[in-house]
């Protein structure tokens, strides 16, 4: 099976390609896997975390990818039926949610991504099933993918202190006052988590390590 990798490519052709993970299976399936790096995703289990505002190319176009390299995806909402996005301050079109966070299970995804939009990333913070959702994926150790203002509902779930992200400019603050180490910087990766601070930076493509 070819082994791919990410690369994060914003709109002025700069690249950030991680170093290259090793992957390790169970018998169960993906016991170790990174969302950033070389990884086999074929069955690979990514859960969407999001709720209406969502930043519409923050969800869609890494959704599509992941599915086009053979992982699966789910997006979990606070809510069952639609959600709606936006572009900027417009608002853009629906996606189907597949089930409430609630009814979910974190040991039966590999990985999280988190999209941005300030008003997506208002309103799930608060949420105490997605808090608890990313506490238990992080306890895991599995990876967490977050863009824009994602990064408010891991400070609201109490797992930012002595962490290093990136995140949009307007919540370097809330990283800082939630005791996280915040850089000026298009991505980090730290351990389990990958932040990107802006829309800009998910021009990414798929291609062979």
């Amino acid at each position: 099976m070819d082994r791919l990798r990410w690369n994060i490519v914003n709109a002025y052709g700069a690249k950030y390609v991680p170093a290259p993970v090793t992957v390790g299976h169970r018998a169960s399936g993906v016991s170790r896997i990174a969302m950033a790096g070389c990884f086999r995703p074929e069955g690979l289990r990514v859960a969407i975390l999001a709720t209406d505002g969502f930043e519409e190319i923050e969800l869609v176009a890494p959704r599509k990818a992941l599915d086009e390299a053979g992982a699966g995806t789910k997006l979990l909402a606070p809510k069952t039926g639609a959600i709606y996005g936006r572009k900027h301050h417009d608002k853009a079109g629906e996606v189907n949610v597949d089930a409430k966070i609630e009814d979910a299970k974190p040991a039966d995804f590999d990985a999280v991504l988190l999209p941005g939009g300030a008003l997506n990333a208002d309103v799930l913070r608060v949420e105490k099933s997605a808090q608890e959702f990313v506490r238990e994926i992080d306890r895991s150790g599995k990876p967490i993918a977050m863009i824009c203002h994602a990064p408010w509902l891991l400070v609201s779930a109490g797992l930012v202190k002595g962490r290093t992200l990136t995140s949009y400019r307007t919540i370097q603050d809330d990283v800082r006052n939630a005791g996280g180490k915040w850089e000026d910087k298009e991505v980090v990766r730290e351990r389990n988590w990958v932040t990107a601070g802006s829309r800009r930076i998910f021009r990414r493509l798929i291609r062979k390590c």
